[in-house]
């Protein structure tokens, strides 16, 4: 199978990466903070630590997410074409 396969493949996975990632995240700070949303850099309610520990908590959530889809997705390629993407 071609490689050039794969570079459509990874943008399904990514995007639904994005929105697993978004999903993950909602439920933890659901029950981490108590509130349904995180609060925004520019919401006045909260204060800088609670703003950064959110981006904090949000980007390594996206980034496990990102990772794990995105190795999902080349080790589902290497089994149905027996080529690694990475590989030249």
């Amino acid at each position: 199978m071609n490689k050039a396969l794969y570079k459509p493949l990874s943008w399904v996975v990514g995007a639904l990466g994005g929105i697993l990632a978004g999903q993950v995240f909602k439920q933890v700070w659901s029950r981490v903070a108590g509130e349904e949303d995180a609060p925004d850099a520019t919401d006045r309610d909260y204060t800088w630590r609670q703003v950064i520990i959110a981006a904090a908590v949000q980007g390594a959530i996206f980034g496990a997410v990102k990772a794990a889809t995105e190795r999902a997705g080349a080790v589902g390629y290497r089994k149905a074409t027996g080529d690694w993407p990475g590989d030249d």
